[in-house]
């Protein structure tokens, strides 16, 4: 039942995983898949395409997620997804922000799974593509036992076979979007419970996941991962996911070699008129906990964000990082 490509993956996370650290992240695997930052639907519609959805083909598997509630034009905004070349389209319904509210899409549509069933109904008949579900195991007073196996049943019998479950509860009133990631009890059981109870469907748990070991243990339960925030934070966690994960033969690159993977892809962005910071913000944790990680992050911070700035910046952060190479340091005590 499970789908090789979900087997890991990254979470969609606004102001995050933009197409640069969705490069930056397949200079460390080639395997995990990839997903944008949430995109409404009708910004998919009436939107500046390119910017908003534009991609490289090297981020292959990628998914778009997208936000709404009127499944006319969440069908549209698939197949969107989908002429652009996308692997897999997922509706939202975990976001807890009060704009996502506003705008009735995000987590608090897990009280009307009915118009999900519908949205999700409307998806699947406009694309070949996979159509699937990020949630919450619920919202505010909802029971915490009944309410995810109940919701996932409804949208199921629409044809929808995979599902992505944040193991929280989101408190639409009182915490804001940082706090529902933190605040509010991790549920895992709930999520292990629900796979138990739906066999034939495909159940990825998301949430508090902090590496590999924490994923190997979870893949007991479920049929797949989904890494947050550690992902972005500490990005080289992912070093070994290929191995691990989806039987690569390669041993895991260094974090030099993935800065000199990604230099081309900084060097294409910068030729159309990207300012480097928005490449480098991403970069910031590969070093989190080495020795001059905190130089790399300054440097970095400080010198991106001038104007004119270029690949030299980073060449001059590894500087606090890394040793110089064998031969470069034979070159310079000529």
């Amino acid at each position: 039942m499970t789908n090789p490509a979900r087997l890991l993956s990254v979470a969609p996370m606004m102001d995050c995983t933009d197409r640069y650290d969705r490069g930056f992240l397949r200079c460390i695997t080639a395997r995990t898949l990839l997903y944008s930052e949430m995109v409404v639907a009708e910004a998919v519609l009436h939107g500046d395409r390119e910017r908003l959805l534009g991609f490289s083909p090297i981020e292959h598997p990628v998914a778009l997620q997208i936000g709404g509630s009127d499944p006319a034009k969440l069908a549209e905004a698939a197949r969107i997804a989908e002429a652009m070349g996308y692997d897999e389209v997922n509706l939202n319904v975990g976001c807890p922000s009060d704009r996502v509210q506003a705008g009735r899409f995000g987590a608090c549509l897990m009280a009307e799974p009915d118009l999900v069933a519908r949205s999700v109904a409307a998806m699947i008949a406009a694309v070949t593509i996979p159509v699937t579900v990020k949630c919450r195991i619920g919202i505010d007073d909802m029971d915490d036992v009944e309410t995810l196996p109940a919701f996932v049943d409804r949208i199921a019998g629409e044809g929808c076979s995979s599902f992505t479950v944040h193991a929280r509860k989101a408190w639409l009133q009182g915490l804001s979007p940082q706090q529902n990631r933190e605040i509010p009890p991790l549920r895992y059981d709930v999520v292990y419970a629900t796979k138990a109870r739906f066999p034939h469907l495909e159940i990825n748990i998301n949430g508090g996941i902090g590496g590999l070991d924490d994923a190997e243990a979870h893949l007991e339960h479920v049929d797949g991962v989904m890494i947050g925030r550690a992902a972005y934070n500490t990005p080289y966690i992912l070093a070994d996911a290929d191995r691990r994960f989806f039987g690569s033969k390669a041993a895991a690159k260094s974090r030099r070699a993935i800065v000199e993977a990604y230099l081309p892809l900084i060097e294409a962005e910068l030729v159309r008129g990207a300012p480097l910071h928005r490449m480098t913000r991403h970069i910031l944790g590969l070093y989190h906990g080495e020795p001059g990680a905190r130089s790399w992050r300054r440097h970095l911070s400080t010198h991106a964000v001038k104007p004119g700035a270029g690949l030299e910046v980073v060449l001059d952060a590894l500087d606090f990082v890394e040793q110089p190479l064998p031969a470069l340091a034979a070159a310079s005590e000529r």
